[in-house]
């Protein structure tokens, strides 16, 4: 596909395996999951849910711009949990990062994430 870009930047986490942090095809941007990792040290964010919440979806933001447009232009997200207790949490940082009309949402427990994380959104 010749109108096929990849997306880089250092504002967010490098890839941790053979991926990209996105792809764009024409007007359509693909961002891989992001879990709490800080892209200057890539380390995980520790601490509560809300502050990982908040990493992940500040990379998801920064790999946005790169490619060009924002959060408010997603229209589907994925959020995985390794415990969905968290789910309220979630919810609460999600308000934040995103206005309405709010972009359609799944939400699933997952047995693990990579590097222990306890949450990665796509």
């Amino acid at each position: 596909m010749s109108n096929r870009a990849v997306i880089v930047t250092k504002s967010a986490p490098k890839a941790i395996g053979p991926y990209s942090q996105a792809i764009k095809i024409g007007d359509t941007v693909w961002i891989s999951g992001q879990i709490p990792l800080d892209p200057e040290t890539m380390e995980l964010v520790s601490g509560s849910i809300e502050l990982e919440a908040k990493q992940a979806f500040r990379n998801l933001a920064a790999i946005s711009e790169a490619a060009g447009c924002s959060l408010h232009n997603a229209v589907k997200i994925n959020i995985s949990l390794t415990d969905l207790n968290d789910f309220e949490a979630v919810n609460a940082v999600m308000s934040e990062a995103f206005s309405k009309p709010y972009p359609a949402r799944a939400c699933v427990q997952v047995a693990g994430l990579p590097k222990g994380a306890r949450i990665e959104v796509e």
